[in-house]
């Protein structure tokens, strides 16, 4: 299955719904199922947006009572890093403009810079449990989940 690895908190807002545009600086003529990979990497400064909005009140929505965490640890110690957290369809992808970027909080969740491309997520499931310890790659890479 093509995979697409991000960084948290990126990918998590991904798995849930909350994010259905992922931007990056290139192209793909690729269209179909895709599975999210949560990098093993969480450095500092992304964890840093942790408590800026709207990923704060976003997050905590994810985390609170009746939210997919338990609400009895911090959050940066509850996203899992390293593991395939969702699947959903890649169907579009499209050269970012000054006039077509979303409106908020999608906005404030990529780099809609113009020239840059949005790639445009449907159908997101989250998995049940994330599937142990898959190894990320750069760009759109192959995966298959042992089982």
């Amino acid at each position: 299955m093509k995979t697409l690895t991000v960084r948290q908190p990126w990918a998590i807002l991904i798995a849930a719904g909350d994010k259905r545009i992922e931007t990056r600086r290139w192209y793909t003529t690729y269209r179909g199922p895709l599975a999210i990979h949560a990098s093993k990497r969480f450095p500092g400064w992304a964890r840093d947006l942790l408590w800026e909005e709207p990923f704060g009140s976003t997050l905590a929505r994810l985390i609170g009572y009746g939210g997919m965490f338990g609400a009895s640890s911090p959050l940066f110690e509850v996203l899992p890093l390293g593991r395939v957290i969702a699947v959903c369809q890649l169907v579009d992808c499209y050269q970012i403009t000054a006039d077509n970027a979303p409106p908020e909080p999608e906005r404030s969740f990529g780099d809609y810079t113009p020239g840059r491309w949005a790639w445009v997520l449907e159908d997101v499931k989250l998995l049940p449990q994330p599937w142990p310890q898959a190894k990320g790659r750069q760009g759109l890479w192959e995966w298959a989940p042992d089982g």
